[in-house]
């Protein structure tokens, strides 16, 4: 009876070894990524004295003896404690204005291509217009060209008008270079959607907007919020076209990432201020991308299974 019983014991199911030189890698791979971040975090809570004379992760064997402050939050957000002025030379971060300035910039140049894309894409899947298929061919097409050709010709175009300088240049600028991305992921997704929907809809009285606005939007939620995350995190890091369309602008309409460009120049040295000034600038994103996770991997594999 007990050889019986051992018998239908299920056998120890044993881990391939591609599945354990897979996990390996992806643990390496978060190991490289989470390891510095962690320590910058740590080294952002130090003060000046105690990230100069020991390594971060010295605070494991003497967490007491860490010298832990939120000084150096409260320097490059311009919030200094209550009777204490800014040391001298670490004054002008002010990170704070700059937060308010990038989101500025990264809201509306991250609703603008969605808005237009999402437009684009349901006429190119759903509508049928002469050159339908060239004019595809060139949007996808522009997804190769570099950026970088086109900020000269832009920044002259823009002085000529007025639009150098101003939060609308750079809207402009983000949602034309991310419309080709835009419209060729949200087209996929939009593509794959029954036939039979739209032919039920328009038997029932419903013109092109009505479908799109009432069928089409809702149902391509997860391709808009895995776009929404590409875009708003492109424009909330990026740097060169801030540089080229705002640089002449002045510090008062400086965003996030030209703000902690000039901190290399002004706390090149202050390591613990420059850590805090890199969280800073996290925390938002974080933020955008935890909310709509959910819909990340959806999102990415839209178009991948036509339905």
């Amino acid at each position: 009876m007990a050889s019986a019983t051992r018998s239908m014991k299920p056998a120890a199911r044993k881990l391939p070894i591609g599945s354990i030189f897979t996990y390996g890698t992806l643990l390496v791979i978060t190991l490289i990524w989470v390891v510095p971040t962690f320590g910058l975090l740590v080294s952002s809570f130090r003060s000046a004295d105690a990230v100069r004379s020991s390594g971060w992760w010295t605070v494991f064997s003497n967490p007491g003896g860490a010298d832990w402050t939120m000084d150096n939050y409260r320097t490059v957000l311009g919030v200094p404690r209550e009777g204490q002025e800014i040391p001298a030379g670490q004054e002008g971060a002010d990170l704070s204005s700059a937060v308010i300035n990038t989101i500025t910039v990264a809201i509306p140049a991250t609703i603008i291509p969605i808005l237009i894309a999402a437009f684009a894409a349901y006429g190119f899947a759903w509508i049928r217009f002469p050159g339908r298929r060239m004019f595809f061919a060139m949007v996808v097409a522009l997804l190769v060209v570099p950026l970088q050709i086109a900020l000269i010709p832009l920044l002259r175009d823009y002085s000529a008008i007025g639009l150098s300088g101003t939060y609308l240049g750079v809207w402009l600028a983000h949602a034309g270079f991310g419309l080709p991305l835009a419209i060729y992921l949200l087209y996929n997704y939009i593509s794959t959607i029954p036939r039979d929907i739209f032919e039920s809809a328009f038997l029932d009285g419903a013109n092109h907007f009505t479908i799109f606005t009432s069928l089409v939007l809702p149902l391509t939620m997860p391709a808009l919020a895995s776009f929404a995350i590409f875009q708003f995190l492109w424009t909330w890091n990026d740097l060169l076209i801030s540089l080229v369309f705002l640089g002449a602008a002045g510090p008062q309409v400086q965003v996030l990432t030209q703000r902690l460009l000039g901190m290399v120049g002004q706390y090149g040295q202050n390591w613990h201020l420059m850590t805090a000034g890199a969280f800073v600038s996290m925390i938002i994103p974080l933020i955008v991308f935890f909310a709509l996770q959910r819909y990340f991997v959806r999102g990415m594999m839209a178009g991948s299974v036509k339905g």
